[in-house]
């Protein structure tokens, strides 16, 4: 069993390797999708490989190839796409050298790290730490209807209006997806990422 990987613009093909058999067909098809089986040929799990705030990081910057901003949401053609994170830690500092000199659409993707209310209204990507969640509910509402999607890693992050947010399923990393607050922001998530998330809120049926 042979899968394509995407990953920054280069493909390659990798043999799914023998740990992936005894998992479902959308936890690798998630991996796939987001290059996460590049260069894992031991027979252990994917963690063993890539801790959990590795594979976050990888997320957030592959996001970006599965979402369509409306045009307003950037100042020129070849403006920089911009990933926020708020919240404790030094998650930042580590996702900031994960996407040096990478980009996507000739747009390159830039990192900062939260500091005063106007941060939010520059950025097209949030990253929500779980630290973060006694202001999410305002951190949400003010993002309510602007095109910047909303990612997040808490319990209720969907139930608030967040739009993609990562949950732990048998050690795995997956995501949940709210297709309502994404269209109220005028955002469009692929159909290639909504067929790998566990959860889609607000789906035609």
């Amino acid at each position: 069993m042979r899968t394509e990987i995407a990953i920054e613009g280069v493909q390659t093909r990798n043999s799914i390797p023998p740990w992936a058999c005894g998992l479902t067909g959308k936890t690798i098809a998630l991996l796939a999708l987001f290059g996460l089986l590049a260069g894992l040929n031991r027979g252990f799990c994917a963690e063993t490989s890539l801790t959990e705030y590795q594979v976050k990081s990888l997320f957030l910057l592959n996001f970006a190839k599965y979402i369509d901003w409306p045009t307003n949401a950037f100042e020129a053609t070849n403006a920089s796409i911009v990933i926020a994170v708020i919240g404790e830690g030094k998650f930042a500092g580590d996702l900031a050298k994960a996407v040096d000199g990478k980009s996507v659409d000739r747009r390159p993707i830039l990192v900062r790290q939260i500091q005063t209310p106007e941060d939010f209204d520059k950025c097209h990507i949030l990253f929500v730490r779980a630290s973060e969640k006694t202001g999410l509910a305002e951190i949400l509402a003010r993002l309510k209807t602007r095109p910047v999607l909303t990612v997040g890693e808490a319990d209720q992050f969907m139930e608030q209006g967040g739009m993609i947010n990562f949950v732990k399923k048998e050690g795995k990393v997956r995501l949940e997806i709210n297709l309502e607050a994404a269209r109220q922001a005028n955002l469009q998530i692929s159909s290639k990422l909504l067929n790998v998330a566990d959860v889609v809120k607000g789906k035609s049926k």
